[in-house]
Protein backbone atom coordinates (compact mmCIF):
# COMPACT_ATOMS: atom_id res chain seq x y z
CA UNK A 1 0.00 0.00 0.00
CA UNK A 2 2.85 2.36 0.86
CA UNK A 3 4.43 1.70 -2.52
CA UNK A 4 1.17 2.54 -4.31
CA UNK A 5 0.90 5.83 -2.40
CA UNK A 6 4.40 6.75 -3.55
CA UNK A 7 3.59 5.85 -7.15
CA UNK A 8 0.18 7.57 -7.15
CA UNK A 9 1.32 11.18 -7.92
CA UNK A 10 3.46 9.99 -10.84
CA UNK A 11 0.67 7.83 -12.23
CA UNK A 12 -2.02 10.50 -11.84
CA UNK A 13 0.14 13.09 -13.61
CA UNK A 14 0.83 10.71 -16.50
CA UNK A 15 -2.84 9.74 -16.80
CA UNK A 16 -3.90 13.40 -16.74
CA UNK A 17 -1.54 14.17 -19.61
CA UNK A 18 -2.87 11.17 -21.53
CA UNK A 19 -6.48 12.14 -20.84
CA UNK A 20 -5.85 15.65 -22.16
CA UNK A 21 -4.75 14.01 -25.41
CA UNK A 22 -7.93 11.92 -25.33
CA UNK A 23 -10.09 15.03 -24.86
CA UNK A 24 -8.21 16.86 -27.60
CA UNK A 25 -8.87 14.02 -30.05
CA UNK A 26 -12.51 13.89 -28.93
CA UNK A 27 -13.20 17.59 -29.53
CA UNK A 28 -11.25 17.76 -32.80
CA UNK A 29 -13.26 14.79 -34.07
CA UNK A 30 -16.57 16.45 -33.20
CA UNK A 31 -15.56 19.79 -34.73
CA UNK A 32 -14.61 18.07 -37.98
CA UNK A 33 -17.23 15.32 -38.13
CA UNK A 34 -20.35 17.43 -37.49
CA UNK A 35 -20.10 19.58 -40.65
CA UNK A 36 -18.50 16.86 -42.78
CA UNK A 37 -21.26 14.44 -41.85
CA UNK A 38 -23.88 16.95 -42.98
CA UNK A 39 -22.13 17.38 -46.32
CA UNK A 40 -21.92 13.61 -46.78
CA UNK A 41 -25.64 13.28 -46.01
CA UNK A 42 -26.41 15.85 -48.72
CA UNK A 43 -24.31 13.80 -51.11
CA UNK A 44 -26.12 10.56 -50.29
CA UNK A 45 -29.50 12.28 -50.74
CA UNK A 46 -28.48 14.06 -53.94
CA UNK A 47 -30.68 13.64 -57.00
CA UNK A 48 -27.49 13.45 -59.06
CA UNK A 49 -27.24 9.66 -59.16
CA UNK A 50 -23.45 9.29 -59.66
CA UNK A 51 -22.76 11.50 -56.61
CA UNK A 52 -25.36 9.69 -54.53
CA UNK A 53 -23.98 6.27 -55.57
CA UNK A 54 -20.33 7.13 -54.83
CA UNK A 55 -21.24 8.71 -51.48
CA UNK A 56 -23.30 5.70 -50.38
CA UNK A 57 -20.51 3.29 -51.37
CA UNK A 58 -17.99 5.38 -49.41
CA UNK A 59 -20.23 5.43 -46.34
CA UNK A 60 -20.81 1.68 -46.65
CA UNK A 61 -17.06 0.99 -46.75
CA UNK A 62 -16.27 3.21 -43.77
CA UNK A 63 -19.14 1.89 -41.66
CA UNK A 64 -18.45 -1.69 -42.68
CA UNK A 65 -14.77 -1.80 -41.71
CA UNK A 66 -13.20 -1.50 -38.23
CA UNK A 67 -11.96 1.91 -37.17
CA UNK A 68 -8.71 0.28 -36.06
CA UNK A 69 -8.01 -0.87 -39.64
CA UNK A 70 -8.78 2.62 -40.93
CA UNK A 71 -6.31 4.09 -38.43
CA UNK A 72 -3.58 1.71 -39.56
CA UNK A 73 -4.22 2.39 -43.26
CA UNK A 74 -4.32 6.18 -42.92
CA UNK A 75 -1.20 6.29 -40.76
CA UNK A 76 0.99 3.68 -42.50
CA UNK A 77 -0.24 3.61 -46.11
CA UNK A 78 1.40 6.90 -47.29
CA UNK A 79 4.80 5.82 -45.98
CA UNK A 80 4.80 2.10 -46.82
CA UNK A 81 3.06 2.18 -50.21
CA UNK A 82 3.48 5.72 -51.53
CA UNK A 83 6.89 6.22 -49.87
CA UNK A 84 5.70 9.59 -48.62
CA UNK A 85 5.45 9.58 -44.79
CA UNK A 86 3.24 12.67 -44.63
CA UNK A 87 2.48 12.23 -40.92
CA UNK A 88 6.06 11.94 -39.71
CA UNK A 89 6.98 9.84 -36.70
CA UNK A 90 6.32 12.25 -33.83
CA UNK A 91 3.34 12.64 -31.53
CA UNK A 92 1.97 15.53 -33.62
CA UNK A 93 1.92 13.40 -36.76
CA UNK A 94 0.24 10.53 -34.94
CA UNK A 95 -2.39 12.88 -33.60
CA UNK A 96 -3.05 14.29 -37.07
CA UNK A 97 -3.45 10.81 -38.55
CA UNK A 98 -5.77 9.77 -35.71
CA UNK A 99 -7.83 12.94 -36.11
CA UNK A 100 -8.30 12.38 -39.85
CA UNK A 101 -9.30 8.76 -39.26
CA UNK A 102 -11.79 9.59 -36.54
CA UNK A 103 -13.31 12.53 -38.41
CA UNK A 104 -13.91 10.47 -41.56
CA UNK A 105 -15.28 7.51 -39.60
CA UNK A 106 -17.65 9.48 -37.41
CA UNK A 107 -18.71 11.80 -40.22
CA UNK A 108 -20.06 8.76 -42.05
CA UNK A 109 -22.01 7.61 -39.01
CA UNK A 110 -23.29 11.14 -38.38
CA UNK A 111 -24.32 11.42 -42.05
CA UNK A 112 -26.75 8.53 -41.68
CA UNK A 113 -28.21 10.12 -38.55
CA UNK A 114 -28.56 13.45 -40.38
CA UNK A 115 -30.17 11.71 -43.35
CA UNK A 116 -32.68 9.95 -41.15
CA UNK A 117 -33.51 13.21 -39.38
CA UNK A 118 -33.96 15.16 -42.61
CA UNK A 119 -36.02 12.49 -44.35
CA UNK A 120 -38.19 12.19 -41.24
CA UNK A 121 -39.49 15.75 -41.71
CA UNK A 122 -42.86 15.70 -43.56
CA UNK A 123 -42.51 16.64 -47.23
CA UNK A 124 -45.55 18.88 -46.88
CA UNK A 125 -43.53 21.39 -44.87
CA UNK A 126 -41.07 21.83 -47.72
CA UNK A 127 -43.91 22.19 -50.20
CA UNK A 128 -45.60 24.76 -47.97
CA UNK A 129 -42.37 26.74 -47.76
CA UNK A 130 -42.00 26.75 -51.54
CA UNK A 131 -45.60 27.97 -51.90
CA UNK A 132 -44.81 30.83 -49.51
CA UNK A 133 -41.89 31.85 -51.72
CA UNK A 134 -39.05 30.56 -49.53
CA UNK A 135 -35.88 29.27 -51.14
CA UNK A 136 -34.66 25.72 -50.44
CA UNK A 137 -31.86 27.04 -48.25
CA UNK A 138 -34.32 29.14 -46.23
CA UNK A 139 -36.59 26.14 -45.78
CA UNK A 140 -33.68 24.02 -44.59
CA UNK A 141 -32.30 26.49 -42.05
CA UNK A 142 -35.61 27.95 -40.81
CA UNK A 143 -37.93 24.94 -40.99
CA UNK A 144 -36.06 21.65 -41.35
CA UNK A 145 -32.86 22.18 -39.33
CA UNK A 146 -34.36 22.81 -35.89
CA UNK A 147 -36.77 19.89 -36.19
CA UNK A 148 -33.96 17.69 -37.45
CA UNK A 149 -31.80 18.58 -34.43
CA UNK A 150 -34.55 17.44 -32.05
CA UNK A 151 -34.88 14.13 -33.88
CA UNK A 152 -31.15 13.39 -34.03
CA UNK A 153 -30.13 14.30 -30.47
CA UNK A 154 -30.76 10.81 -28.94
CA UNK A 155 -28.88 8.78 -31.61
CA UNK A 156 -26.19 11.46 -31.85
CA UNK A 157 -25.75 11.31 -28.07
CA UNK A 158 -25.05 7.59 -28.29
CA UNK A 159 -22.41 8.15 -30.97
CA UNK A 160 -20.76 10.94 -28.97
CA UNK A 161 -20.51 8.75 -25.88
CA UNK A 162 -19.15 5.91 -28.02
CA UNK A 163 -16.56 8.32 -29.44
CA UNK A 164 -15.14 8.95 -25.96
CA UNK A 165 -14.42 5.23 -25.60
CA UNK A 166 -13.28 4.77 -29.20
CA UNK A 167 -10.46 7.30 -28.72
CA UNK A 168 -8.63 4.47 -26.93
CA UNK A 169 -8.16 2.80 -30.33
CA UNK A 170 -5.65 5.53 -31.24
CA UNK A 171 -3.06 3.70 -29.16
CA UNK A 172 -2.75 1.23 -32.08
CA UNK A 173 -0.57 3.87 -33.77
CA UNK A 174 1.13 4.69 -30.44
CA UNK A 175 -0.76 7.91 -29.77
CA UNK A 176 -0.18 8.61 -26.09
CA UNK A 177 -3.79 8.82 -24.90
CA UNK A 178 -4.96 7.85 -21.42
CA UNK A 179 -5.00 4.04 -21.85
CA UNK A 180 -1.58 4.14 -23.51
CA UNK A 181 -0.37 6.08 -20.46
CA UNK A 182 -1.86 3.52 -18.07
CA UNK A 183 -0.49 0.57 -20.00
CA UNK A 184 3.00 2.07 -20.10
CA UNK A 185 3.45 1.38 -16.38
CA UNK A 186 3.16 -2.34 -17.08
CA UNK A 187 6.07 -2.19 -19.50
CA UNK A 188 8.15 0.33 -17.58
CA UNK A 189 7.66 4.09 -17.37
CA UNK A 190 9.16 6.76 -15.10
CA UNK A 191 10.77 4.15 -12.88
CA UNK A 192 7.58 2.11 -12.47
CA UNK A 193 7.13 -1.28 -14.13
CA UNK A 194 5.07 -4.42 -13.75
CA UNK A 195 2.04 -2.68 -12.17
CA UNK A 196 -1.44 -3.08 -13.62
CA UNK A 197 -3.60 -0.88 -11.40
CA UNK A 198 -2.92 2.34 -13.39
CA UNK A 199 -4.48 0.69 -16.46
CA UNK A 200 -7.66 -0.19 -14.54
CA UNK A 201 -7.68 3.31 -13.02
CA UNK A 202 -8.20 4.78 -16.49
CA UNK A 203 -11.81 3.51 -16.37
CA UNK A 204 -12.65 6.30 -13.90
CA UNK A 205 -11.65 8.93 -16.47
CA UNK A 206 -14.07 7.47 -19.00
CA UNK A 207 -16.85 7.08 -16.45
CA UNK A 208 -16.58 10.69 -15.28
CA UNK A 209 -16.38 12.06 -18.83
CA UNK A 210 -19.32 10.00 -20.07
CA UNK A 211 -21.31 10.86 -16.96
CA UNK A 212 -20.90 14.58 -17.63
CA UNK A 213 -21.77 14.14 -21.30
CA UNK A 214 -24.88 12.13 -20.42
CA UNK A 215 -26.11 14.91 -18.14
CA UNK A 216 -25.36 17.68 -20.67
CA UNK A 217 -26.93 15.86 -23.60
CA UNK A 218 -29.95 14.96 -21.48
CA UNK A 219 -30.49 18.64 -20.67
CA UNK A 220 -30.15 19.52 -24.34
CA UNK A 221 -32.80 16.97 -25.23
CA UNK A 222 -35.18 18.43 -22.64
CA UNK A 223 -34.64 21.97 -23.95
CA UNK A 224 -35.60 20.79 -27.43
CA UNK A 225 -38.75 19.09 -26.17
CA UNK A 226 -40.93 21.96 -27.46
CA UNK A 227 -40.83 20.27 -30.88
CA UNK A 228 -42.97 17.41 -29.54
Amino acid sequence: MELILKQLPIVIHSLNVGFLQTLKLFFVTLIGAFPLGLLISFGSMSRFKPLSFVTKIFVWIIRGTPLMIQLLIIFYFPGLILHNPIWGGGETGRFMAASVSFIINYACYFSEIYRGGIEGIPVGQTEAGLVLGMTKSQIFFKVTLLQMIKRIVPPMSNEIITLVKDTSLARIIALQEVIWAGQSFMKGSQGISGVMWPLFFTAFYYLICNGLLTVLLGRLEKKLSYFR
